[in-house]
């Protein structure tokens, strides 16, 4: 069964079906939930609730075609807020404390990983999410523009934009200090 047969039938409340296109799906959405949320169980949760999410609102999906994207755009909604409140709570310490705790080749590899965390973290929220959609997850300016329901000329705008302001952030951090 193709995918727009699939999610015909999961809006007319087939559960097969929908089981089926959230399996096709789950493990681009847990690494998109942790390469926001940095942590394997909310990237877990995320996944779990997103998907009941999904399984709520399937009914208004209008365009059957485009039920990646959809679910992507719920997933990266939910990130969005999950980060913002635990960045309430913990004061931002969260994303410096999950980059030194995560296992690198060496030390700088680490330094080199937290530069560059740390250079996407400082973006504009827009560049932001592009830089992660297009070199984190692998998505085409296609998808990007489709999930963020953006023209592609606005994604490639931001694309070029980000990439030249990580340019400039890393070439400031790399200096020495003098």
């Amino acid at each position: 069964m193709g995918n727009e047969l699939l999610v015909a039938a999961a809006k007319r409340g087939d559960d097969a079906a929908f089981y089926s296109l959230i399996t096709q799906h789950k493990e681009k959405m847990y690494r998109m939930a942790y390469s926001y949320l940095k942590n394997e169980t909310d990237a877990l949760e995320a996944v779990q609730e997103v998907t009941c999410r999904a399984y709520m609102q399937i009914h208004k999906l209008k365009e059957p075609e485009y039920f990646g994207s959809w679910l992507i755009r719920i997933l990266m909604n939910y990130c969005s807020d999950e980060v913002k409140r635990k960045a309430r709570r913990n004061d931002g310490q969260q994303a410096v404390a999950a980059a030194l705790d995560s296992q690198a080749s060496g030390e700088a590899a680490l330094l080199e990983r937290v530069m560059l965390e740390s250079a996407v973290e400082q973006l504009d929220p827009n560049f932001r999410t592009v830089i992660q959609l297009k070199y984190y997850h692998d998505l085409t300016i296609t998808e990007i523009a489709r999930t963020l329901e953006k023209p592609e000329g606005t994604i490639k705008t931001w694309l070029h934009k980000a990439l030249g302001g990580l340019r400039q952030r890393l070439a400031k951090e790399g200096e020495p200090n003098e």
